[in-house]
């Protein structure tokens, strides 16, 4: 290229990684997935991989679309390898994510594509003649201290995990998209493959290439001034003000910039809000692409009022616009705390939005129904995702409800639409749910999801015991000061295997749920990777009456009511698979009343569902 042109190019990710990459030192550290000052781990990658994979489990057979995922600037060095001065969080992302492909097919024993294999490291040749073999993408900050290539040479979970920075956050997002192959894909070769090649084909980038660093730094400096985020806008804003009187102008560019910065402000995509908006108020049709809503708005201007009103359409979306922020910040459409809607972004992560479409649709409700209808979709979520219904299947349903939805007003049309819309639903996954919750390991489900659970179980039990008061906000356990605890422990001592004895046939009953219990913090470390025996002490000084009574039932008085909810739990004196089994069929069981899942049909016409 000349000293003066600048280079764009659209490549898919295969293409990408046919050249090699470098981050400067001078950049700034790796930071997705990095936790805040609250502890809780960031969700860029779980957003990153959770966006690809809806496009691509959205196509249901058919070609899928492309995914554009955004733009890097790179300048090349004289060695032929690319300087990579804007996009190294998503480069390094997409890089992990494809080492993290090459280890899981590894470890299913499935074949390892070449062309994966050389999307990860390859060997160079220069002008003289020497061959140097190099990872597709090397991390030259000191913060990374060279750990990019530990998971380039497949030491994948046995790389460090702490340390500086950067080697904590990777580890982190290798874990995540670890997870994500095993809960979303199921760990099925069959179905990593086809992630693959979709990834590496259909996702695609734009690399602007600049003839020295100073002109990379430039654009750098022009994209990220920039509001890039919000021209999928651009149609739309068009369209109201080619209807609009020139006297509205003012009026509409006022709303419209409202609409776009609360947008923005949220850190929402604008187009799959405008598909929520039309599909919560106008349109059934769940096949309503993103990219076909311009077309769709322009058809359909009877029903949406838009060429007659444009301001007073723009005002819908920008009050939509508002509740939807509020919703990503659990909170309901008048601004207020609603539990169910940030039990539900915990149960759902940062990806899963389409439940927003029912409450969008339900926005018009008042405050207690719509705290009940966020109550029971944060229930029907749970089954759903439990129970494994594939997103495009339960979106199908979401849009059918969201119809009837609009015209619900008293508490008795509430009654009647939950009882068809969502009670149905939970009837018909009910066994699959409860199929699931017994059988389950930790690696069938995303970290987030998992916490969710046994936050959840634990909760269910000190309010049936308690009552509710103080005890409502799943916040509260989810407390980062509580964790995970494998009873049975995953690196036990000789005594504690000794104790526990044979294993038998699931050489990972380590990883049930039934070997699973929520605690604080300071108890999960005081137990350690003690025996079980050892361990019932700890659990005896928990706060968490679950916990308190793993080992035996803990009586406060006659009948009262924590006495009445002891004595429903599941107590072991020792610990082994078979009190695994034991525990995690209770869980299940368990789990039927927490998310009010009908336990069997509770008629002939139900059964026949």
């Amino acid at each position: 290229m000349s000293t003066q042109s600048i280079d764009s190019k659209d490549l898919q990710i295969s293409d990408v990684f046919k050249d090699f990459y470098r981050v400067p030192d001078y950049q700034r550290e790796y930071v997705w997935g990095e936790s805040d000052r609250k502890g809780e781990r960031g969700d860029e990658v779980d957003k990153f991989l959770d966006d690809i994979y809806r496009e691509l489990d959205a196509a249901d057979g058919k070609e899928p679309p492309e995914y554009f995922i955004g733009t890097i600037v790179v300048c090349k060095g004289e060695d032929g390898v690319f300087d990579l001065i804007d996009g190294q969080q998503r480069m390094t992302t997409s890089f992990v994510t494809l080492c993290a492909i090459r280890d899981a097919l590894e470890d299913l024993d499935a074949d390892i594509p070449d062309t994966l294999t050389s999307q990860i490291a390859a060997a160079s040749t220069d002008w003289k003649g020497d061959t140097v073999g190099r990872m597709r993408l090397d991390l030259q900050y000191e913060d990374a201290q060279g750990i990019l290539a530990k998971y380039g040479e497949g030491e994948g979970f046995d790389a460090p995990a702490e340390g500086t920075r950067s080697i904590t956050n990777l580890a982190n997002a290798y874990k995540a998209v670890r997870e994500f192959l095993a809960a979303e894909l199921s760990d099925d070769r069959q179905k990593i493959r086809l992630f693959y090649g979709y990834f590496t084909n259909k996702v695609k980038l734009i690399r602007i290439e600049t003839p020295n660093v100073s002109r990379a730094l430039k654009i750098f400096e022009t994209i990220n001034d920039r509001g890039v985020g919000l021209d999928a806008m651009d149609l739309l804003k068009n369209l109201l003000f080619m209807h609009a009187d020139a006297t509205q102008f003012d009026a509409l560019k006022s709303v419209w910039k409202d609409l776009t910065q609360t947008l923005y402000d949220a850190g929402e995509k604008p187009l799959r809000f405008l598909r929520y908006f039309i599909m919560a108020n106008y349109s059934s049709d769940e096949k309503l692409r993103e990219d076909e809503i311009y077309g769709w708005l322009s058809s359909h201007a009877k029903e949406t009022g838009h060429e007659n009103d444009p301001v007073g359409f723009a005002d819908k979306l920008k009050a939509a616009a508002t509740a939807y922020a509020y919703f990503l910040d659990g909170r309901g459409p008048d601004g207020k705390d609603v539990r169910a809607v940030a039990n539900s972004r915990k149960l759902g992560g940062s990806a899963i939005k389409q439940h927003f479409i029912l409450y969008l649709a339900g926005r018009h409700l008042s405050s207690p129904m719509f705290a009940r209808l966020a109550r029971e979709i944060e229930n029907l979520l749970c089954v759903w995702l439990i129970a494994g219904v594939p997103a495009k299947d339960y979106e199908r349903q979401i849009a059918k409800a969201a119809t009837k939805l609009q015209s619900v007003s008293t508490q008795e049309d509430l009654d009647d639409f939950i009882s068809e819309y969502i009670s149905s639903q939970k009837r018909r996954h009910r066994d699959d749910f409860h199929r699931w919750m017994a059988t389950m390991h930790t690696w069938d489900l995303r970290q987030y999801r998992l916490r969710y659970l046994l936050a959840k179980i634990t909760q269910h039990v000190e309010i049936e015991a308690r009552g509710s008061d103080g005890l409502e906000d799943l916040g509260h356990f989810l407390d980062t000061r509580n964790d995970i605890e494998h009873i049975y422990p995953q690196t036990p001592t000789d005594a504690a295997s000794e104790e526990f004895g044979e294993i038998g046939e699931d050489e990972d009953i380590v990883e049930r749920l039934g070997n699973l219990l929520w605690v604080e913090q300071a108890i999960n470390r005081a137990a350690g990777n003690k025996p079980y025996s050892k361990k019932l002490p700890h659990y005896d000084s928990s706060s968490f009456i679950l916990a308190r009574s793993q080992g035996t039932i803990k009586l406060n008085g006659v009948n009262d009511q924590i006495t009445q909810t002891v004595k429903r739990l599941r107590p072991e004196t020792e610990w082994n698979v078979e009190a695994i089994e034991r525990r995690q069929n209770w869980m299940a069981d368990r789990a039927m009343e927490v998310w009010e899942v009908p336990a069997k049909a509770e008629s002939p016409d139900e059964a026949a569902e």
